[in-house]
Formats: structure tokens, sequence, C-alpha cells
């Protein structure tokens, strides 16, 4: 099978989509002799922040020297970006190979799409032997696949609303199951002391070592410069991270910390942390494109993954600092399972015309169903049946000097972007 029929096959292999727990990954993990890896482990959990965390690490581990493998979800363009070792990203054939192995490994046990995902970069990282491994939490934290292996580090960058269905109501509860990566006696950071009570008691439970943000380790900005008030050292007159939006100085910071408290790391190097800094790519993070304008000029586009509220507040404050001279034009897609209300109610005092783009799918719902959820918030939106017919119909209507913004959705991003002709 190539890889499109594996992962068709990985779809269908488990009753649920979603299933979270750890007995059947632990299960066939052990059989593959992954239970216990001789390399160093870090894993990044959060609402917001996880990827860009993920991206600082891998390029200031790389920069030091370090052999290492990383490892996010979902992915825009291609599956094989989910995998990385040393920064290149998995082939096909990697991935089929270790598909394979796994098939042989499980017996009757079933596993989720994303089980299948995790089980795959972990066998690729034990391949490539790699020194550390990066490892973006799916979902939660406690009962999330990649929590079947301990982390040397825990790394929890913010907490907020979101998958309500699956990790609870209140941020107690959602932080509770975050919490859920950390273990004892190893250093658990922090990327803000904003944390709701439950992860603080999940720490003391366990005693797990608390990295605070603002606490013990820092970042000011000085115009195009900041300064990193880490650990060990200070480091100042920094470039700012190549990833747009004053939140980024938080998440390298948050990186640059976790760096710090890896046991055994080399000490820090200011030459390390401006390359990782410089080299970080992350599309769909607020990614500026500009394209022609039908009416002439360039329009400048911008892609944000922004799929629940603490997000599109982080894109209307990145909007705000972005002053444009026209329009502000929004394609959204929202998937039916979010807040819709709360997105569209964090970012609608920054956009000046709604595009309203059908979902497709068990998760989605048709343009008129979105924007009704959306009345509060949206006067006279446009409806399109999908994302690409959002995208034409924003580049018919915008004038030079507007911008359109793309988000809602990782799946509205990657639909953007394939029509802009973006390639990574």
């Amino acid at each position: 099978m190539n890889l499109a029929e594996w992962l068709e096959l990985q779809e269908s292999v488990h009753a649920r989509s979603i299933d979270l727990g750890l007995e059947r990954v632990a299960a066939v993990a052990r059989v593959l002799g992954l239970a216990s890896p001789s390399h160093r482990i870090v894993t990044v959990a959060g609402t917001n922040g996880k990827g860009s965390t993920v991206t600082y690490l891998e390029g200031l581990f790389g920069a030091a020297g370090y052999r290492t493998g990383s490892f996010t979800s979902p992915h825009l363009l291609r599956y094989n970006e989910r995998v990385r070792v040393a920064g290149a990203q998995a082939t096909d054939a990697e991935l089929i190979g270790a598909f394979e192995r796994i098939e042989r490994s499980r017996g009757g046990t079933t596993l989720t799409f994303f089980e299948y995902n995790t089980l795959a970069a972990l066998l690729l990282f034990a391949d490539a032997h790699v020194d550390v491994a990066v490892l973006e939490v799916g979902l939660g934290g406690r009962l999330d696949a990649t929590n079947v292996i301990d982390a040397d580090v825990g790394v929890l960058c913010s907490i907020g609303f979101d998958h309500r269905d699956w990790l609870g109501d209140t941020l107690d509860a959602i932080g509770a199951e975050k919490a859920g990566i950390l273990r004892t006696g190893r250093p658990a950071v922090l990327g803000t002391a904003q944390m709701p009570d439950s992860v603080f008691a999940a720490i003391e439970r366990l005693g797990a070592r608390p990295v605070v943000a603002a606490r013990d380790f820092d970042w000011s900005v000085e115009a195009d410069r900041w300064t990193y008030h880490g650990l060990r050292a200070t480091f100042e007159g920094l470039p700012p991270p190549a990833l747009a939006g004053a939140i980024q100085f938080r998440n390298a910071a948050t990186a640059l910390a976790a760096y710090e408290v890896l046991p055994g790391s080399r000490p820090l190097e200011r030459e390390w942390i401006c390359e990782a800094l410089r080299s970080a790519r992350l599309p769909g993070r607020f990614q500026i494109v500009q394209r022609p304008g039908k009416r002439g000029g360039e329009v400048e586009w911008i892609l944000d993954v922004s799929h629940n509220e603490p997000a599109a507040q982080v894109l209307c404050e990145n909007l705000r600092a972005r002053p444009v001279a026209g329009k502000t034009l929004a394609v959204a897609s929202i998937l039916r399972d979010k807040d819709v209300e709360a997105v569209g109610r964090a970012v609608a005092g920054v956009i000046d015309e709604w595009i309203v783009c059908g979902v497709p799918g068990a998760r989605g719902s048709t343009a008129a169903e979105l924007a009704a959820r959306l009345a509060a918030a949206v006067q006279a939106p446009r409806l399109a049946g999908s994302v690409t017919e959002g995208c034409e119909l924003a580049r018919d209507r915008a004038q030079p000097g507007d911008r359109v913004v793309v988000f809602g959705s990782f799946a509205a991003v990657s639909a953007a972007l394939e029509w802009l002709g973006y390639t990574r």
C-alpha cells in the first residue's frame, strides 16, 4: 500500500476517531520496545502555543548540535510534516515501514489514527538514534497517546477553553487533564503563571519541579530587540522570533526555559538562540502572504489556525498591532464542535467584511448554519460553499490596500494555502 492507502486504512481500524486512553497504545508500544526510550523527551501541552514552542525547541536543540526528533499535529499540507528528524520530514517509505511494524505488533488491539501516528513517530525517532525528541500533545495530556512515554520535561504553554466535550467545562478540569504529562521530580515548565489551581495542585501532588514564567524565567521587549532572563544567564539584544505576533516572545522564552532545565543539556549560547529564532518556520500561525489583487496592486493574506476563543483573541491583538490602509476581509471556516460564537466575538472588532464558508465532514456544517451561530457578532456575512470558494470571493472583492484573513481551523488554512499556491 502507498501512504495514502495506509492513512485511509487507519481511519477505519478503530470504531471511534478519538478514544482517549493509554491501555491500547501502551500495550502496542511495549511490544515494539518503545516504553523506555534511550533518548530524552520533552512533551509540550497546552491550549495554544504548542506548535510554536515545539518549533523553537526543535531549532534550539538542532543549533546546539543535538540530533532532534519532533512530532506535531495536525498537518497542513502533507502528513509527513508531523514527523521530523534533524529538521527533515519523514519520507513516505519511512512512515510506511513504521506502519507495517505496528501492524505486525498490534495483534487484535485496535488503534486510532492519532495513535498510529504517535507510535510511528516514536519508532522513527528510535531508528534515527535521536538525542532528544520533542512531542506535541494532540488532545489534553493525561490520556493522550504521547503520554505513553515519560517526559523528562513537561511544558504547559497555556490553559484555555477548548475540547470541552473531552476535557471538561471548567479551566480547573482542563488544567488537570493537561497537567497529566508531568512526572514526579521532573521539571514542569509553565509558559504563564496564570494557570488554574489544578495545575499547581498536580505539581505539588507529584513533587514535580515548577519552572514558572515571570518568576523563574522572564523576557522583556525593547523596540526590535528583546531580552531573555533565564535560569542560568541573561541574553540581551536578541532578534525577534521569525514567527509573527507578540505572543511569540512568550513561546520562545518558554522553549528556552525548557531547554535550560532538560537534564544534561549544554549551557545556552547566544548563537544557538539567534539561529533558532531566525530559522523558525510554522505555516498557518499568523502567516503573511502577499499576492497580486484582482483589481491591481497587492493584497495581504494572513492565515491563522485560530480555532478556539483564546487563539482568536490573540489573532485580534495581532491584527490590531498590524494596521492596514484598507479593509479587513475574513474568510472564516469553523468546525461545528467549536465555540463558534466565542470565536466570532473575539475577532469581530477588527473585521470589516465576513465570508463564512461551509465545512465538510462529520464535524462540519453549511455556511448558512455557521452564519446563524455567528449572528450575534457578524452582520450580513457572505456565504461560500467551501474555503476555496470563499478565497475566490475575497480575491474578487479585495481592493489594493485591503487584507484577507483566513482562520477557523487547520483545514481552512490548509485549503487556503493550497489555493494560494503555497508549498512548504
